[in-house]
């Protein structure tokens, strides 16, 4: 058991792809118990794909993609919010508008660029085994962010996501704060995909939060336990990668489903 803990610590990519591993786990389940809270689960595959312009031109222009698609990311997130008032949309419908048109607008840039070679299976899945530790350095700041968002900002989050209504008749700003989580959701879906690819940032965003909600009552409870599975699933998922020659992004994903089932399967039986 010693062995199979520590073998993999032996190589410098590793302790890279455990760091990333971790952060994601954290980062992800934080913001996502808003994402569940909100059903925004839709915008929150929207962006992962979303992002790909700016992925793209960072290749182009010799910079980290990881930096290159923050701004891209933040944009289609205000956008989607802008868009959906001033046109009168729904915003399912604003979010796959934009949804369609920022990936097919990354694919024509990539299809165009002849020095640019992305593998939409890397994309997908991600390659968490090969982080740079500059790429840790961007998403270890990142994170800093998103948490100290979450911080700052938890109470008029929380108001608004149970209570939209009523945060509007005291005066809160109730499009400010949507504001603020969708740059927090932005922001934690560049740090996942380039981490662990669109699979794993949607797994992360819904799956934990989901478990913890059937775990837990309180929403700050709800926030730290998705933290925990989320973090509990990454790790072992890297885990079983490196001991038995998986992909990571889908190990990561499936032990975190499998964690839900057992909840799932067990809260069915103990309420009945």
């Amino acid at each position: 058991m010693i062995d199979f803990l520590l073998a993999p610590l032996e190589y410098h990519f590793m302790l890279r792809a455990l760091v990333g591993a971790v952060l994601v786990g954290v980062m992800c389940p934080l913001v996502g118990a808003y994402v569940v809270t909100r059903n925004l689960a839709f915008i929150g595959d929207a962006l992962a794909h979303a992002v790909l312009p700016g992925m793209v031109l960072g290749f182009m222009v010799g910079i980290s993609p990881t930096i290159a698609a923050v701004p891209t990311g933040i944009t289609v997130a205000m956008l989607v919010r802008v868009i959906s008032r001033r046109a009168g949309l729904s915003a399912d419908t604003t979010i796959g508008i934009l949804f369609a048109a920022t990936f097919a607008l990354g694919l024509m840039m990539l299809s165009m660029s002849s020095t640019i070679t992305i593998d939409v299976e890397d994309l997908l899945m991600g390659q968490i085994l090969g982080i740079s530790p500059a790429s840790i350095y961007v998403s270890l700041a990142i994170t800093g962010v998103v948490i100290l968002g979450l911080f700052v900002f938890h109470h008029w989050l929380l108001f608004t996501s149970f209570d939209p209504v009523g945060s509007q008749v005291i005066g809160r700003r109730t499009h400010v704060v949507d504001y603020v989580l969708l740059i927090l959701l932005a922001l934690v879906i560049v740090v996942g995909i380039q981490a662990a690819g669109v699979i794993l940032v949607m797994a992360m965003l819904v799956i934990p939060a989901a478990t913890a909600y059937l775990l837990v009552g309180r929403f700050a409870s709800i926030m730290m336990t998705a933290a925990a599975l989320g973090t509990a699933a990454s790790v072992t998922g890297l885990y079983l990668s490196f001991h038995f020659n998986l992909p990571a992004g889908p190990a990561m994903t499936l032990v975190a489903t499998g964690i839900f089932l057992l909840v799932a399967a067990f809260r069915r039986k103990v309420f009945n």
